[in-house]
């Protein structure tokens, strides 16, 4: 990725800021086990200014600060250490390779975070994400106080970061998208092959596999998170991941699954039956959830409420489960009242981008946000039919939910997965085919 879109956004930052500083530390390396660290993926935030990949780091912005405004603390270059675990940029790389005006040891960091907060107004950080941090944040500012004699000032007030940051990371420019639209891209691909892949007989890990070797081979270090492959009453289970339960003709498989690509996320849902051929019963529920899911995609648009998508899926479910006799009563009311939640329980969508669940506020001051060019959000209906008094058998443990990445434009909207098929006879199509062959 470029550098210079690094620096438009701390530039960008600093200017929201005004005189204060920022300190932002990346994610600590977490152990797994005995000497087994989990893989090492940075902070979002943190990335998001800095494309700085390696653990024990912190970026400090200080504007107007003559030496240079972004300062990065880094490990040093160790020869021994990095034949050990690999390369590192070093104090030299982290200005030569990703833009630093300065860099200094991390290790010095405790001697060096007060002198730069000294005749700082505010600083700016993340308290509460980095326990350890919090208590270096508290006892620079305290140390800072304790020079109040000598003439230093010291910063009267701490200020969440992220309530700036998290609306600049809400609104995507052009090189995040194009990032996402590899990452939906990749993900679309492993979805293919899921279903190419997926017949009677075989395990939900096995197809999870496949999925996953998928997103690797398209140059995706890991999933975006843990992919969901839930067969038969499994699909019930809106975060199932136990993906060990074999998979029994004529049943439906329901995978949740996406890929992560340069810290961005996709995040794709599709709904297929086992054996290739949807039976009655799930056609007719599944083409119930598709006709939710177009009409909530077609509420996605410029200056539209949040909310508008949500309320054109719930509709359409209404509507379909009135239709196929799993509810009664008047529409408007059993809208109102919530009656289809025992089928329909959560929201049509989430924001997305470098987390899967991503940062934004959904409401400014308790009214529900006007979508806005540049925004990705998911749109996923679904079914979840488990047995229960008075529903026909015939529905019973049917799980369906459908979601593809909706990009907002200036003109209305992107569908950055519709490459994963979803119609009816393009999936049957498709198993066929591969079965035959």
């Amino acid at each position: 990725m470029d550098p210079l879109n690094f620096q438009r956004r701390r530039q960008e930052l600093m200017h929201l800021m005004g005189e204060g500083i920022a300190i932002l530390p990346t994610a600590p390396h977490q152990s797994r086990n005995g000497d087994v660290l989990f893989q090492y993926r940075p902070d979002s935030d943190f990335y998001y200014l800095t494309h700085f990949p390696e653990p024990e780091s912190t970026m400090v912005l200080a504007p107007g600060r003559p030496e240079g405004e972004y300062i990065l603390f880094c490990r040093e270059k160790d020869q021994l250490k990095e034949i050990w675990d690999g390369r590192r940029a070093g104090i030299e790389g982290a200005v030569n390779s990703y833009g630093a005006d300065q860099a200094f040891p991390i290790d010095e960091i405790e001697t060096i975070l007060p002198k730069l907060m000294e005749n700082r107004d505010k600083v700016y950080t993340i308290m509460g994400r980095y326990p350890e941090f919090d208590s270096e944040i508290i006892h620079a500012v305290t140390q800072v106080r304790n020079k109040q004699r000598s003439g230093a000032t010291a910063p009267g007030e701490i200020v969440d970061l992220g309530h700036v940051l998290h609306e600049m990371r809400l609104i995507k420019k052009k090189d995040e998208i194009k990032l996402m639209r590899q990452a939906a891209s990749i993900s679309a691909a492993a979805h293919i092959r899921a279903m190419e892949q997926t017949r009677p007989g075989r395990y939900e890990y096995q197809v999870q596999a496949e999925l996953e070797c998928e997103f690797r081979l398209g140059g995706s270090e890991w999933p975006a998170y843990p992919s969901i492959v839930a067969g038969g009453e499994n699909a019930c289970i809106l975060h199932y991941t136990e993906n060990n339960c074999v998979l029994n003709d004529g049943d439906l498989l329901l995978i949740d699954a996406g890929a992560e690509y340069d810290c961005y996320a996709a995040d794709i849902t599709r709904t297929f039956p086992v054996n290739g051929q949807f039976s009655g019963p799930q056609k007719a529920l599944y083409e119930v959830v598709l006709a939710s899911q177009k009409a909530a995609i077609d509420a996605v648009a410029p200056d539209r409420p949040l909310i508008d998508y949500h309320d054109a899926a719930v509709g359409v479910l209404t509507d379909g489960l009135i239709d196929l006799g799993l509810l009664s009563g008047e529409r408007n009311e059993l809208i109102e009242t919530h009656a289809y939640q025992p089928f329909y329980m959560h929201r049509t969508g989430h924001w997305l981008g470098m987390d899967v669940h991503d940062v934004g506020d959904y409401k400014i001051e308790d009214e529900w946000r006007l979508l806005e060019p540049g925004m990705v959000l998911t749109v996923e209906p679904g079914l979840y039919i488990s047995p229960r008094e008075g529903v026909d058998s015939k529905w019973h443990n049917i799980g369906i939910r459908i979601e593809d990445d909706v990009l907002v434009t200036r003109t209305g909207n992107e569908n950055l997965t519709d490459k994963a098929p979803k119609e009816v006879a393009d999936i049957e199509h498709l198993m066929r085919h591969e079965k035959a062959a």
